[in-house]
């Protein structure tokens, strides 16, 4: 595995789930599996008719929105660092995280850099130093894509961001310059390799892959891979520790980058859909289970349940492209300067998708803003596809809503 990182050269802190005066609280949640039960850490919001919340905040990526954001959200209750003040806080010190980022197209198609800059910031401004493990990750499944002979990459030319040459790469090596544990991984580079887990005793990067295809007709597979700092991580699992021969699963925690646009297929591609870079569809449609596929079926969601939910999604919405996308050249977007989150991606979705995307797409003669819409329960809508997967959450006991009645909106810090 080439990794990027010392020897080649948060967070839009956003939203919790929370209820009526009583926010940022957390329950277990096992989410069965074939090999056994994974515990996850999911919010939890008693009484009321809340079930989730959406934070949103005017930012062009380079200004203090992400401040302002964080700020927001600590006024209604919810702390991004985890500390002794604020225990029930997303980010703790020691954590490793992974910013799942879309890395599979070059100009606006891909997560705005300088956005991914200030989450990392934030990050680490811990307010008891942060000491874990920031990961820049993606897996474009070395097909499609803008990449010369398709996949995604962390070193385009032409970038999502002001100064159009910062490719995440760019944004990486500024941290490791100041001798941050900053590093990115890019999942294509194994995403054709099988492994099993480390307390397999396998050590190589690769994908593990279960040999069941779900009813959502996905075969579930997840990213096992060692950094460049060595710390060794399974996306399901948590943090191996060889010493000990165990894992540690709470902390692992994944933020979910996605960039806003139009999808050809399936319509809009945001929070939900980003999750199609946790997988390998290489690997999987060799068993009739391809991941790709099963996102029309239902199959993110039984992905999300059966490896590991993401702790927060952050929307990048600075330049969102209301059509052709997923592919979206600079001529192709439009900007909207704003960055969205929540720890649930459907409320995230429906919210971004019904309130910035379709306003954008309806100006496109011929668009496909009907298609679009989140409440459409057709087949072909991007309702219907959506309401799939998050009827997975549903059964697996996890709480997720795509019923604005049941939504806390909080913008530029005032309740709407």
């Amino acid at each position: 595995m080439k990794k990027t990182g010392i020897a080649a050269g948060a967070v839009l802190l956003a939203l919790v789930v929370i209820g009526a005066g009583c926010a940022d609280q957390q329950r277990r949640v096992a989410a069965g599996v074939p090999n056994g039960n994974i515990q996850q850490n999911v919010p939890w919001t008693p009484g009321g008719d809340i079930v989730s919340a959406v934070f949103v905040e005017d930012s062009d990526g380079t200004d203090d929105g992400v401040a302002r954001l964080v700020r927001s959200m600590q006024n209604h209750g919810l702390n991004f660092h985890q500390t002794q003040a604020s225990p029930s806080g997303l980010i703790a010190p020691g954590d490793v995280v992974i910013l799942k980022i879309n890395a599979q197209w070059d100009q606006r198609g891909g997560t705005n850099t300088d956005l991914i800059r200030a989450v990392i910031r934030e990050i680490l401004d811990h307010p008891d130093g942060f000491a874990g493990e920031i990961i820049v990750a993606d897996n474009g499944q070395a097909q499609f894509g803008s990449a010369p002979g398709g996949g995604g990459s962390l070193d385009f030319a032409r970038n999502n961001a002001v100064d159009q040459s910062q490719s995440v790469m760019t944004v990486i090596r500024y941290f490791q310059a100041m001798n941050y544990r900053v590093t990115g991984v890019l999942w294509d580079e194994f995403t054709r390799t099988r492994v099993q887990e480390f307390s397999a005793g396998d050590m190589r990067d690769g994908f593990v892959m279960e040999d069941v295809v779900h009813p959502t007709g996905i075969a579930v597979s997840y990213p096992k891979f060692t950094t460049e700092f060595g710390t060794h991580v399974s996306f399901r699992e948590g943090i191996w520790n060889p010493a000990a021969g165990t894992y540690n699963s709470d902390s692992l925690k994944v933020i979910n980058m996605p960039v806003l646009k139009s999808h050809f297929l399936l319509q809009v591609t945001a929070a939900v859909k980003n999750y199609m870079g946790v997988p390998s569809d290489m690997l999987t449609r060799t068993i009739g289970g391809r991941a790709h596929d099963s996102v029309f079926t239902g199959g993110m969601g039984t992905l999300m349940v059966h490896t590991r939910l993401p702790t927060l999604n952050i929307t990048d919405m600075i330049w969102v492209a209301p059509d052709r996308g997923p592919r979206a050249d600079f001529h192709m977007a439009v900007q909207v300067n704003k960055i969205a989150a929540s720890t649930d991606a459907f409320a995230l979705d429906y919210w971004t998708t019904r309130h910035v995307l379709m306003p954008e797409a309806a100006q496109v003669p011929g668009g496909r803003a009907p298609a679009m819409n989140p409440a459409g329960t057709e087949p072909g809508t991007f309702g219907h596809w959506m309401r799939l997967s998050m009827d997975e959450l549903h059964r697996a006991g996890i709480p997720a809503t795509m019923n604005p009645a049941e939504m806390l909106i909080v913008q530029n810090g005032i309740v709407r």
